[in-house]
This record gives C-alpha cells, sequence and structure tokens, in this order.
C-alpha cells in the first residue's frame, strides 16, 4: 500500500479546498441574517422563507423542472436507440455520417448549437418556449446518453442474446427482457447525466428560451448581474442538497447492483 506523502496531502487537501470552499461559504451565508451577503450578521432561515414567496424563482424552477425530465426522458430514449443501431448494426450506407451526427455535440461549441437551434426554430415558425427547449436539451444531451449506453454494450455478452432468439423470443423480446434489462444500470446513468446536463444548461436555454418560459439557470443569471442576494444563496444551498441526496442515491442503487451481480455470479457458479 502506497504512503501518502506531505506533497500528496498538501495537493489533495488544496484541490478539494478549490473545489468545495466556495460552496460550503455559500451554504453557510445562505443563513445569514443579513441582506449582505458578505456580512455576518447571525444564523437566520428567513431567506428560505422569501425564496418560498418568490414566484419568479419558483415558475422558473417548476420549468426548468419540467423541462429535464421531459428531454432526459426523450434523450435517454433515442440515446439508447442510437448506441444500439451503432454497436449492433452491421456496416450501411451512412454510417460515418450517422454516428458524426450523434457525437458532434460533444465538441461543438454550445454557443453555435444553440444559435443553429434558434435560426432553425425561427426558420420554421416554431414560438419559442418550453417546447423548443425540450428540443434543444434533447439534441445535445441524446450523445451522452449514446456514450454511455454504447460503452456497455461493447462489453454485453451476446450469447445471453442468442440463447433467447433460439427459445423463440423474436428480436423485440430478446431486447425487452434480456438485453435492457442488463443494462439498465447504463440506460438510468445516462438518464442521469442528461437530466444533470439539463438542470445545469444555461447558455443553449438562452437562445432557445422565449419570453413565456424561462429556466432557473437563466434567472439566477439575470438576477446575478443586478447583484447577488440571500435568496440566490438560499436558492443554490438547495439545489446543492438535492444534487447531493441524487449523487448519494445513485452511488448506492450502483454498489447494490455490483454486489448483486457478485453474487448472482457467485451462485452461477456454484450450480455449475
Amino acid at each position: 500500500m502506497t504512503r501518502l506523502s506531505w506533497f500528496n496531502v498538501t495537493s489533495l487537501t488544496l484541490g478539494f479546498a478549490f473545489l468545495y470552499l466556495p460552496m460550503v461559504i455559500l451554504v453557510i451565508f445562505s443563513f445569514n441574517e443579513s441582506r449582505l451577503v458578505t456580512v455576518w450578521a447571525g444564523f437566520s432561515t428567513k431567506w428560505y422563507g422569501e425564496l418560498l414567496g418568490n414566484e419568479a424563482f419558483l415558475d422558473a424552477a417548476w420549468v426548468t423542472l419540467k423541462v429535464a425530465v421531459f428531454s432526459s426522458t426523450l434523450a435517454t430514449v433515442l440515446g439508447t436507440m442510437a448506441a444500439y443501431v451503432l454497436v449492433r448494426g452491421r456496416r450501411f450506407p451512412g454510417r460515418t455520417l450517422f454516428s458524426g451526427m450523434i457525437y458532434a455535440p460533444l465538441v461543438m461549441p454550445e454557443v453555435i448549437t444553440g444559435l443553429s437551434l434558434l435560426l432553425l426554430f425561427i426558420g420554421i415558425g416554431l414560438d419559442r418556449g418550453v417546447m423548443t427547449i425540450v428540443l434543444a436539451h434533447t439534441t445535445f444531451a441524446m450523445c451522452y446518453v449514446s456514450v454511455v449506453v454504447s460503452s456497455r454494450l461493447m462489453t454485453f455478452d451476446r450469447s445471453l442474446e442468442e440463447a433467447a432468439l433460439d427459445l423463440g423470443c423474436s428480436p423485440f423480446e430478446a431486447f425487452r427482457l434480456v438485453t435492457l434489462p442488463i443494462i439498465a444500470p447504463a440506460v438510468i446513468s445516462g438518464w442521469l447525466l442528461a437530466f444533470t446536463l439539463s438542470l445545469d444548461d444555461l447558455v443553449i436555454a438562452s437562445f432557445a428560451a422565449g419570453p413565456s418560459a424561462t429556466t432557473l439557470p437563466i434567472k439566477i443569471f439575470s438576477a446575478v448581474r443586478l447583484g447577488v442576494s440571500p435568496e440566490i444563496n438560499a436558492l443554490s444551498t438547495i439545489m446543492i442538497a438535492i444534487v447531493t441526496v441524487g449523487v448519494i442515491t445513485a452511488s448506492l442503487i450502483s454498489k447494490q447492483n455490483a454486489v448483486r451481480q457478485q453474487r448472482d455470479e457467485q451462485t452461477a457458479a456454484r450450480t455449475a
């Protein structure tokens, strides 16, 4: 076992402090009594109460949540289908072009993607709102889901599918009953990644959003330009708490799946 040197400990401490110390300070000052975010005047939770009464932030949060759920679900379906075609499909005309179109949003600047989608929506006469934001987020999140699911399909034992086909299953039934349950952790991970990207997006949403729909990142950015208020600190603290709970839950689910898979493999080995 490698012992930690003072250099490694110092580097690790400074790295974690650089990443998480600003978040800790933000959480602490969300309970500040004073309206000045840099002056501590005592412990108080009144800004959380005022946040719950702020209709503008609540409406933006509701729009963001709806967009994240719909776009991540649609991106997961399309991304899984694209990954299955790329990994399992044989060589077909246009495969290189199809693959490039799937992975293009990974390297495309968000400004270019947002501007392209804006011109598309204007060109087809589609009014900007919740629907356009969902379509925009689905476009750039689908490639991330495809990457995650593709990595799992490449290591998938195809003999299980072949056995299901030999037992009378149709290709769709083999996918639904055999393949999908096995790759489900990757599909869920792709959905969570797409959901997180949608919640965090500002650039693409600013192009796709209209007067009738404003996401929470856009609302926060607009409010911060006029000065940071304690309500924004409270809102950011709630978002950090939600993300933390989600990460811990996903880690526990992944750990349980790994333990269950190891137990199943041990059972199969004893049976054999």
